[in-house]
Parts: structure tokens; sequence; C-alpha cells
């Protein structure tokens, strides 16, 4: 039987880390944190049955091991990434490039986007979905939609008027101290931060982890607990009363969304027009 080969990005994690022997640096290119950056090297290490890195008081070392893996697994992103751009289609007139995570698309574009097409039936849009910010650096885009910090993400680009909320079932019956809470593990900000800023303590553990706002408006639009969320991604939920604000409190976290686009594509810029107008309805 063939062996299933470790997750892509355990080999991500291991090509940044040993470019820049930091966690805390690779951790800022990935938009990651550095305990998540850590542990995805002692997972690859233990599968791999080598030690990768010598930890040292002020950075790492590659071990004898790591310095034999680090060829391989460039040589072998550089081969994934021109993979990735056999057929990308040529920049078309009218053409504009969208790079955000799915959360953005489904929560936000996807139930307005008839109406973009109506106002510019000429246009046509290609939509690319990535999370790390060293994708968004090889993606090309017209437009960015990126997610992390003012220090991730935010070079060049504006920050986005969002802030994190409660949100839950129109039809869920409870409360922030009963649960059960939604987490989305990896961002900065979680019901521990959010229940001091709104003076609730103590707030329950989280029953469920997931990896992303998209997917925890999920759960609680299926009635399944309360989920701590962007708002900008709620909002059109909630005006349509699918999804109901448990508490809102002006609690603006250290990451949130970054826009950045082309300058000179018009297009891009009546998509931007249009998308920041959803955000302000």
């Amino acid at each position: 039987m063939r062996r299933t080969p470790p997750p892509l990005n355990w080999f991500r994690v291991f090509e940044a880390s040993a470019r820049h022997l930091k966690f805390t640096h690779a951790a800022v290119e990935l938009g990651m944190t550095q305990s998540a950056v850590s542990q995805q090297i002692r997972a690859f290490e233990a599968r791999l049955g080598v030690q990768l890195f010598v930890r040292k008081p002020r950075g790492l070392a590659l071990s004898d091991a790591g310095r034999k893996l680090v060829p391989k697994i460039e040589a072998a992103l550089n081969e994934l990434d021109a993979a990735g751009r056999m057929f990308d289609p040529k920049p078309k007139e009218g053409l504009v490039t969208i790079a955000c995570s799915v959360s953005i698309a489904q929560w936000i574009i996807a139930p307005h986007l008839a109406q973009f097409h109506a106002l510019h039936p000429s246009f046509k849009l290609r939509m690319l979905s990535m999370v790390w910010p060293d994708e968004f650096a090889s993606a090309s885009a017209d437009v960015e939609l990126r997610f992390g910090s003012q220090k991730q993400v935010g070079q060049g680009a504006q920050r986005l008027p969002d802030r994190l909320i409660a949100v839950a079932s129109s039809a869920f019956v409870g409360s922030l101290t009963t649960g059960p809470l939604i987490e989305s593990v990896g961002t900065l900000e979680g019901w521990s931060h959010y229940g001091q800023a709104a003076k609730i303590a103590p707030l329950p553990a989280p029953h469920y982890f997931v990896d992303s706002y998209g997917m925890a408006l999920n759960l609680a639009q299926q009635g399944v607990g309360i989920a701590l969320v962007s708002s900008i991604l709620a909002q059109n939920s909630v005006a349509l009363g699918q999804l109901q604000v448990m508490q809102d409190i002006d609690f603006i976290g250290q990451e949130g969304y970054f826009l950045a686009q082309r300058p000179d594509s018009a297009p891009a810029q009546a998509f931007v027009q249009w998308f920041k107008g959803l955000l302000s309805a």
C-alpha cells in the first residue's frame, strides 16, 4: 500500500523556517502563530523520525537531516508553483482577478455577485482561494483581500472596518455563559480575550474548534452554538435574519481583513468600489 505523504503545509512551514532560522519570522511570513509553526515542525519531525532543527537560545540551526531536506523541498515547491502557473489564462480586457479566502468569497462576495454582474456585465471575475501571505505575493491579483495583522499583511493595504462579534442561529436559545462556544483556532484573539473585553466571566471553555471564521459561521447558522467571527463576514446573514448577534461590543482585534488593489486597473477599481459598498450597506 502506498504511504500517505505528510501534509503539504508541513513542507511549506519547514522551508520558511529553514530560510529564516526563526519560527517567529516564518510565522509572520506564513500568516500563522509562532506556536502553530513550532507544532507543525515537531509533527513533521515525528513523522520523518529525524530532528530537522537544532534549537538554540537565539534561533535555530539546521541539523544534518534538515540540510539534506532543504534543496529537495525547495525544488518540489518550485515545481508546484510552476505547475500552478502553466494554465493561468493570459490577462484579458475586463478581467478582474480576486485573491481572497474562501470565507470572504462565500459570505460576502457570492451572495451579491449577481448584483455586480448586473452593474458591470462586460467584466469577468477570476477568484483565487488564498490564505497565506506568500500565496498572495505570487498571485499577481488585481485585488487582494488578506487576513492577518498589520505587520503580517497590512503593507500597501487598507484595513477594512471589521470587529469581532458573537453570533448564533436566529433560532438559538442560550447565552455566552452557557454556550456551547465555537472557537476559530489560529487567530490571535479568541473567546478568552472577548470575555475579558466584554467583562463576562467566566465563559465556558469552547466546545468546538475550527480553522476558519467561515466554518465557524456555518456551524453557528446550523444551530450548533455561538461563534466569534468577523463582523463583515456575518453582516449579510444577520441582515437576512439567519443569524442573531448574541453580544456586540466594540472589540477590534489585532488581526483583521486588509484590501490591496492595482491602481491602474479600471475593472479592479470598479470591483473595490462595489465591494466597499457591500460593507457599508
